[in-house]
């Protein structure tokens, strides 16, 4: 028997996928627990358009984070640090400083979306990677500078 899952099932499959079960499986497991429902004509053409609709929702995600990208490597990124005489700063600038910089700049980025080795620990400029989406990053130049208050 042929079903469509509605949730994702471990080896069976993942959830929209159209798999082939043997009956008392589909009756007595999948229907009850509404984890799939029979591959019927109607049901098959439902699953078509909610697929149109999840792959044009997909896509406008995926324009929104390519432009975001753009306007992110387009902002100058200048955090200020305390430093030694030795010009050694005193902390490091993390990937929470970075997304709160962008946060001040009007981005939503969340501190996990930065992607950063190790903390910054020297005055410098640096690339920094922003996950935004699936396949979708910018590189953000960020100047590390002397504080004049220090």
């Amino acid at each position: 028997m042929k079903v469509i899952l509605k949730k994702d099932q471990g080896k069976l499959g993942t959830i929209m996928n159209v798999v082939s079960v043997k009956d008392g499986y589909a009756r007595n497991y999948l229907f009850p627990r509404g984890i799939a429902v029979p591959a019927t004509d109607g049901n098959l053409k439902s699953l078509a358009e909610a697929l149109q609709i999840s792959q044009k929702r997909e896509e406008k995600k995926l324009k929104e984070a390519r432009q975001l990208a753009k306007k992110i490597e387009n902002v100058p990124c200048t955090i200020p640090a305390r430093v030694s005489e030795e010009d050694k700063l005193f902390g490091s600038v993390g990937m929470q400083e970075i997304a709160d910089f962008l946060k001040k700049e009007g981005f939503d980025i969340e501190r996990s979306a930065v992607e950063l080795e190790e903390p910054i620990k020297q005055l410098g400029v640096y690339n920094i990677k922003i996950n935004l989406y699936k396949d979708v990053a910018a590189k953000l130049k960020v100047w590390v500078v002397k504080d004049d208050k220090s």
